[in-house]
């Protein structure tokens, strides 16, 4: 059973994710998220770095951050799961009801992969 979404976390803007290469080097990126209960959803397409590293190793760091990635608020541990075609529009309402431009570029969106965080 996974923890809660930490306090820093929860309803913030952005969060920084940080996903690990197989030299075990950190590689951060500011992203939108949507959470629901104990978990956060991550929306990104599945040729990028980020989920190529995540089905390698799914141990990630989160921290709020800002727009351009600056860490504002303490790190901590998750676990990342690729979400299977079935599960995917639930992720994406979570980010949709957060987000209002999210909503606008649905369509235009090459967006294919979503991940599913979730707290030990």
């Amino acid at each position: 059973m996974s923890q809660a979404i930490p306090a820093t976390i929860r309803d913030q803007k952005y969060i920084s994710l940080t996903t690990f290469r197989k030299n075990g080097a950190a590689v951060s990126t500011p992203v939108w998220f949507g959470e629901e209960a104990d978990k956060l959803y991550v929306m990104t397409r599945s040729d990028m770095g980020k989920t190529k590293r995540i089905r390698n190793n799914a141990q990630v760091r989160v921290a709020a951050c800002t727009i351009r990635g600056k860490v504002t608020g303490p790190e901590f541990a998750a676990s990342a799961r690729i979400l299977p075609m079935e599960e995917q529009a639930h992720a994406r309402g979570t980010i949709n009801r957060k987000y209002w431009a999210a909503r606008l570029t649905s369509i235009f969106s090459r967006a294919d992969a979503f991940l599913e965080l979730s707290f030990p």
